[in-house]
């Protein structure tokens, strides 16, 4: 799985956003992962809608994060997801949880990927004739029945 982020800010008092895009490789598509869910450390600042925090306010206050943000893989059948995320305004800028979240992501779904490449693949055919008891226990109605054909006009 390839993973890309970027974080980007305007000047002031907007909130950073973080852009996200998860593709999966075409193996791991084959494989058919389920999509993998964790709760990442980054925090979601409070009233995460509004694009902006002022001075003294959520987060620029006396905050401590009570939720953090959903990341999860994407699922096999679309290969790929993006999405974007609203963090809270620092005043550093610095977002180091980002990596990390990312990181156990990354852990989360080469779990799963182990399991699944575990699973080997099967190839089973089969086939079963009448037994030998079976056809001797046949053998004389069948050939009764072919003889009384022979003698019929």
């Amino acid at each position: 799985m390839h993973m890309t982020w970027k974080i980007t800010k305007k000047r002031g008092n907007f909130r950073p956003v973080l852009h996200y895009t998860l593709t999966l490789t075409e193996y791991e598509r084959d494989l058919a992962l389920p999509a993998v869910r964790i709760q990442s450390p980054i925090p979601k600042p409070p009233d995460a809608g509004w694009a902006h925090c002022w001075p003294g306010q959520n987060e620029r206050g006396d905050w401590r994060p009570s939720e953090f943000h959903l990341l999860m893989t994407p699922s096999h059948k679309t290969g790929e997801a993006s999405d974007s995320l609203r963090l809270p305004w620092r005043a550093d800028n610095a977002y180091p949880e980002v990596e990390r979240a990312f990181a156990m992501l990354r852990e989360a779904f080469e779990a799963a990927l182990a399991q699944a490449v575990d699973s080997a693949p099967l190839d089973l055919a089969g086939s079963l004739e009448t037994s030998e008891a079976a056809r001797r226990h046949m053998a004389p109605a069948l050939a009764a029945q072919r003889l009384l054909r022979a003698v019929r006009p």
